[in-house]
């Protein structure tokens, strides 16, 4: 096994650990405790010390973890990535009788996702219940942990076109089966019995399905990786990486806070108390002058000469739709890591900006690859821009290069995820300072 297959495998392993959001908070906050992170609570005082470093978790489903250098910071640098991806969420008293034999489950989109390949595969529901005992409520993670549902497709012959069109409806076509008739009223008990908890505590709850087909690396050389969830869970699995091997290093002579931060919600706007669109970044880091009573002209100081990595994966020239992709800046799997432009900036890349980041990863021996939308077909947004309308700082946006972006199966390369931890390792241990004549030095 080679560096690329290992570093792969951890990423899928810490993938299929995280079958919703909640899940992936989980993971994160074991790897960063395994390097010596603590948690902190928005609900108490913070008392902060040079050398350290701290995480605290917002509504379950995103969190912000930082590393304080020893010596007093001039800035911070911070990479932004999600937890989100695109599924299907479980309503309210979820259980329809169809056909009289079976039972289904009533489900709504979240996110905008490729609704062709949910069919015919298996599925779990995954997500929190909230469960009640006495005066308390509190959040338990929520797993089926097996192949419980499935979204059968109907024969080509009951549709004989059904291969000219991929409009499928949700509420009436995509309907996934839990049982037949024996199984109805069952499903929140099955639910509660795989939690340790009793079915009459659950309160409230936020359940998606997931794809349960395990990862699989393919290709002629072993040069492809597929996996559910790789938008955004590669990036964010890769900037925990970075800062958890940063802050393990304690540099002496390092002088930025270095940030992480994962956000809910980037798959439906951002526009939660726990998304990018949220005041999140901006408590954490006036908690942190706060904590060390700093002037309060210090923070917009520091702010002014920080720097931001958007980190959302980004679109792969496709095989068999090359010219979906722009005729030049053109990025494969396995090129490197991918530095994001959009004139109307969806993405915050600019000349600055992509200076600095390119001066980074040259300085690490990383390669860089461009993508830029074909011009007549608009993109999507991410974190970067969303985040900056809060905290506004410089920020470039990137990604690693894949296919079937928002399938519940996604494709990427073997490589890209060691380049991306490198790059995100050599960002946060690179000394990056904004001047005053609007110079930039990158040691």
């Amino acid at each position: 096994m080679n560096e690329y297959e290992s570093v792969t495998r951890k990423l899928c392993d810490f993938i299929a650990g995280a079958p919703s959001c909640y899940h992936a908070i989980t993971q994160g906050t074991l790897l960063l405790e395994k390097a010596g992170f603590q948690r902190l609570s928005e609900q108490v005082h913070w008392e902060l010390a040079p050398g350290k470093s701290y995480y605290v978790i917002r509504s379950g489903s995103s969190m912000i973890a930082f590393h304080i250098p020893v010596r007093s910071p001039h800035h911070f640098q911070i990479v932004a990535s999600h937890s989100d991806s695109p599924s299907f969420r479980i309503k309210e008293d979820p259980e329809i009788r169809k056909a009289d034999h079976y039972v289904t489950l009533n489900i709504e989109s979240y996110g905008g996702m490729l609704k062709a390949p949910w069919f015919d595969r298996p599925l779990g529901v995954a997500g929190r219940l909230m469960v009640c005992e006495g005066d308390t409520i509190r959040q338990v993670l929520a797993d089926s942990g097996e192949d419980l549902l499935m979204i059968p497709s109907l024969a080509i012959h009951m549709d004989r076109k059904a291969n000219e069109s991929a409009h499928s409806s949700v509420q009436s076509e995509m309907l996934p089966v839990f049982g037949d008739e024996n199984s109805f009223g069952s499903f929140l008990r099955l639910m509660a019995e795989k939690s340790g908890v009793r079915v009459e505590s659950i309160v409230g709850y936020d359940l998606f399905l997931y794809n349960r087909t395990p990862y699989s690396i393919w290709g002629a050389g072993r040069e492809f990786f597929s996996s559910p969830r790789l938008d955004d869970l590669q990036c964010a699995y890769a900037s925990l990486r970075a800062l958890a091997h940063s802050a393990a290093e304690n540099s002496p002579d390092a002088d930025s806070i270095s940030v992480c931060c994962l956000f809910d919600n980037e798959e439906v706007g951002s526009r939660t108390k726990q998304g990018a669109d949220s005041t999140f970044l901006q408590d954490v880091l006036k908690r942190i002058s706060t904590s060390f009573e700093w002037d309060p002209e210090k923070l917009p100081i520091m702010l002014s000469s920080s720097f931001m990595l958007s980190a959302d994966n980004s679109h792969a020239v496709h095989p068999n739709y090359p010219d979906k992709a722009d005729p030049v800046n053109r990025p494969f799997m396995n090129g490197g890591v991918v530095l994001k432009y959009n004139a109307n900036q969806k993405y915050t890349t600019d000349a600055v900006s992509a200076s600095v980041f390119r001066s980074i990863c040259r300085n690490a021996d990383i390669p860089v690859q461009t993508y830029f939308n074909h011009s007549d077909i608009p993109g999507g947004s991410t974190l970067g821009n969303i985040s900056s309308s809060h905290v506004s700082i410089n920020c470039a946006d990137i990604g690693c290069a894949q296919l079937a972006m928002h399938s519940p199966y996604e494709t990427a390369g073997i490589k890209d995820t060691a380049y991306m931890i490198r790059a995100m390792e050599a960002f946060y241990n690179a000394s990056v300072c904004f001047l005053p004549d609007g110079s930039v030095t990158v040691r």
